[in-house]
């Protein structure tokens, strides 16, 4: 077996500041237990799940940065648990498994894997695996966050303007006063610009 054991005399008290928080779904209970010891002593946050249906709910209850899936889990499989759990939080995972197979590889891609993983494992070269598949959720996390905020600001910038030409067809304005008086007419009320827009766009809002 493995040395799954880990020099932690360079962290202040082991853990004391999480890295982040990992789910591992792994029937094999060695297994899990070496990576769930290796990874905490790590500084990580861990929680085990031992079949597809345990790691589905405990994906869907917790707020886990990553999880590592073992291919061939009892009952769900490893890939499908993954992948509904990605689907529906948006959790990324790594798949984990006995042999390098393309077909596998190709199937855990397919669900969103941003990682490959194939026993036995060492934990202590499993790190910057590990480090390196939380920095890229990150990363993939901030992308949805801007990507988000950027649909957000172009529906917004898309009511304002179908508001502007609204109150120009009503009051016979160019499109600078009917600006403005949709501008006044916002800060009078209090109300954001956009939600005004909204509401002259639905026919709920006061004439100007």
């Amino acid at each position: 077996m493995q040395d799954t054991s880990i020099d932690n005399s360079g962290q202040s008290g082991a853990a004391a500041e999480r890295r982040g928080s990992v789910l591992i779904a792994e029937d094999d209970e060695i297994i899990l237990a070496a990576l769930t010891r290796g990874l905490e002593q790590a500084g990580y946050a861990v929680a085990g799940a031992h079949s597809g249906e345990e790691a589905i709910e405990l994906g869907l209850a917790g707020h886990f940065d990553l999880a590592i899936v073992d291919v061939r889990l009892p009952g769900i499989s490893g890939i499908a648990a993954a992948r509904r759990i990605h689907e529906e939080t948006g959790m990324p995972f790594v798949v984990l498994s006995s042999f390098s197979n393309e077909q596998v590889v190709e199937e855990a891609n397919a669900a969103g894997a941003i990682g490959y993983l194939v026993k036995p494992l060492d934990v202590k070269q499993m790190l910057p695996e590990i480090k390196t598949a939380l920095e890229r959720s990150a990363d993939l996390r901030r992308l949805a966050a801007s990507e988000a905020g950027l649909a957000k600001a172009l529906n917004q910038s898309r009511d304002i303007s179908i508001a502007i030409g609204i109150i120009m067809e009503r009051l016979h304005l160019g499109r600078d006063p009917a600006f403005e008086r949709l501008r006044k007419a916002a800060r009078d009320r209090r109300q954001k610009l956009h939600d005004l827009a909204a509401e002259i766009i639905g026919g709920q809002g006061k004439a100007l």
